[in-house]
């Protein structure tokens, strides 16, 4: 089964990176003394390994890691590896962002196309699955629809989100699945948008051009200040995860800029609810 990281084994990684740097030590070198490939030190470093506890502890005493702080390393080796409701659709969720979604404390998305994920109804999420994944058959539909159903759950947790989605007006009025689903659709968002934690606007078309307009992006924010920020793309490429401070700024920028260019979250809703009246 493919390694995943979540938040707690990207915080590991860059810990182990930052200790091995502190000694004075290359890769080659760590993988030497523990009588490891070098390979195996770079994939635990950089988290493309699920971390086992018995290694870390290795690397530690290498380390000369003291206790109590070697004994936390350890335990968050554990919690790194343990597998989350996501596992069960290997098949489906390719990436590592739903790990990172599900600990996620703050999401910030920017959508030019689509309703988001966490907010489309189950006809929406059939139609949009069918059109834009291609898939071969019925089977492969629903599974990525119980997929994306339990994902959903994030946003009823006592613990959810904050969830602040942007997305463009013609999302509104694209009928995505027919009159009758779009229709329910909006509806439900309207719904969604009057939630504590949830934050929907609308970037109408009288914006023109915008900072939005290279594509969407995601920005995920976590409760631990040991974890930064990260900037998610997805294409039909692949996924790219931006994690430098540098990227985080530029992404933070735009999403306030679109957020500023949008209507407010009053006068979306108010938009929102005329669309699902309007709908034929």
């Amino acid at each position: 089964m493919t390694y995943r990281p979540t938040v707690r084994g990207r915080r590991l990684a860059r810990e182990l990176r930052r200790l091995r740097e502190a000694q004075g030590l290359t890769l080659q070198e760590v993988a030497d003394r523990l009588d490891w490939s070098r390979a195996t030190v770079s994939r635990l470093e950089t988290g493309q390994t699920r971390p086992r506890p018995a290694d870390i502890a290795q690397i530690l005493d290498l380390y000369g890691m003291p206790s109590p702080e070697r004994d936390a390393y350890i335990n968050l080796a554990r919690e790194a590896g343990q597998r989350g409701w996501w596992t069960a659709y290997v098949d489906v969720f390719t990436g590592s962002y739903v790990a990172l979604e599900d600990e996620a404390s703050h999401i910030r998305t920017w959508d030019p196309q689509l309703v988001h994920g966490l907010l489309q109804t189950e006809p929406y999420s059939r139609s949009v699955i069918t059109a834009g994944r291609m898939l071969p058959g019925r089977e492969e539909i629903e599974r990525r629809i119980a997929a994306r159903t339990a994902r959903q759950a994030l946003l009823s947790r006592a613990e959810a989100p904050q969830l602040h989605v942007i997305f463009d007006e013609a999302v509104l009025y694209r009928p995505i699945g027919g009159p009758g689903v779009m229709s329910a659709q909006l509806t439900a968002l309207a719904e969604a948008a009057s939630r504590e934690k949830v934050t929907v606007q609308v970037l109408p078309y009288a914006a023109g051009e915008h900072a939005g307009l290279d594509g969407r992006f995601t920005i995920l924010s976590f409760p631990d200040p040991a974890d930064p920020d990260i900037a998610y793309v997805e294409g039909t490429m692949g996924d790219v995860y931006l994690e430098s401070i540098e990227a985080i700024a530029k992404h933070r920028t735009r999403f306030d800029k679109i957020a500023a260019a949008a209507l407010s979250p009053e006068d979306s809703a108010h938009l929102i609810t005329e669309a699902a009246r309007s709908s034929p």
